[in-house]
């Protein structure tokens, strides 16, 4: 690969107006709201104040209406609605897997539409959400990566993915009912569709918003970007954003993740594997989590666990071991299950977690690698995909 290539793909992500012609408040940091309130003619000396009042009914309350940001003057509830719109992706459809997962397809502007998973648990409940239209990436092993890059999705459509979930959840407070701490949504996983690395401003400012103690309020330890391995952009991600990170990883040598994700070949094992020693320290984060699909006679030997925890010495981390999701026309089989807990079993004694991911949502293809909106399928043949992932 072309060592002056950009390391962000030159994707444009174009600032979108509604149809209306107005922009979207959802999506900006306070910064950017305050300098869009000075814009229409709000004062100076009250611009900061203005943001907390409306930041706080958008994201803490729900409220979507400028008529009902009581707080407000008439005459400037008014001013707001001539100059902005509050608005969020539409839900084309909702479905709900038997075991409670909740499948939405969104559509956001321009028509295009990706995917977003809400996974309810005992003790928590974790939405997955998208960054990217498609995905350039093509790893083989994945159905969303059979999809191509549309484009890049921007702060307001990444961080209204949250706010479509919280919405069929029920989840923003009443105004005058008693705090309930109790989150039906208390988990974000950037783990969707594309790859949120090649969208780094739009998933931070995203990212800031959600995490920001007046609106959603989620904690950073709760959120958790997953990278296949932009190496120049995990120090950004610990500084900038400073959540939890996963990666990838899904191979224990060059030879093999080069097949599995091609990023490899730009990004090898061993230069990731620099980057993410010093992601903990930076980022204050307790351990990176490694994701390992497991894939019946490509990765799932003895001899590739023993690899795996050599490489990954020296880094706070969990395995995370994913059975293979098996899609139409994957080239792939999922490891056996006794062969799975085989390579579990010699993680854990190495004193690494090394937890097997209960496949979620499979009725509905909302699982692990199987996000790919219907309406941008790509028609690939089985053979097609084969070929492509050099079987």
């Amino acid at each position: 690969m072309d060592a002056k290539a950009p390391i962000t793909q030159d994707v444009l992500t174009i600032p979108r107006k509604a149809e209306d012609g107005l922009p979207n408040l959802i999506g900006l940091t306070r910064p950017a709201m305050r300098d869009a309130l000075i814009a229409i003619g709000t004062p100076e000396n009250q611009a900061k104040m203005r943001v907390g009042q409306i930041w706080q009914w958008i994201y803490h309350w729900g409220v979507r209406d400028f008529d009902l940001m009581t707080n407000l003057a008439k005459d400037y509830r008014t001013k707001l609605a001539e100059n902005f719109v509050i608005t969020l992706p539409e839900v084309v459809t909702r479905q709900v897997s038997e075991d409670g997962t909740r499948k939405y397809l969104v559509r956001i502007a321009g028509g295009h539409e990706v995917e977003v998973v809400y996974i309810p648990e005992t003790d928590r409940g974790t939405l997955c959400i998208s960054s990217q239209v498609g995905c350039t990436l093509t790893c083989s092993f994945c159905h969303t990566g059979t999809q191509k890059l549309v484009r890049n999705l921007t702060a307001a459509e990444v961080v209204g993915q949250i706010m479509v979930a919280r919405d069929d959840l029920g989840e923003w407070p009443t105004q005058g009912a008693p705090k309930n701490e109790t989150r039906l949504l208390s988990n974000i996983v950037l783990m969707g569709m594309g790859e949120p690395l090649y969208n780094f401003e739009n998933v931070r400012d995203a990212m800031k918003i959600a995490m920001d103690p007046e609106g959603i309020s989620l904690s950073r330890r709760r959120i958790t970007l997953s990278t296949s391995g932009v190496v120049p952009e995990i120090a950004r991600t610990a500084s900038e954003i400073g959540c939890q990170l996963a990666v990838s990883f899904h191979a224990t040598t060059d030879e093999v993740r080069d097949r599995l994700v091609p990023i490899n070949k730009r990004w090898p094992i061993a230069d990731l594997l620099d980057a993410l020693r010093d992601y903990p320290k930076v980022s204050n984060s307790e351990r990176i989590t490694f994701e390992y699909v497991m894939l019946d006679g490509v990765n799932d030997t003895d001899e590739d666990a023993h690899r795996l925890i050599k490489l990954i010495d020296g880094i706070p981390a969990k395995i995370n071991l994913i059975p293979f999701n098996e899609w139409p026309g994957a080239p792939y089989k999922r490891s056996s299950n006794n062969r799975i807990r085989k390579f579990a079993d010699i993680i854990y004694k190495a004193g690494y977690a090394s937890p097997i991911r209960t496949p979620r949502g499979e009725d509905i293809m909302a699982a692990c690698g199987q996000l790919k909106s219907a309406t941008e399928r790509a028609r690939k043949s089985r053979k097609q995909i084969a070929q492509e992932a050099g079987l």
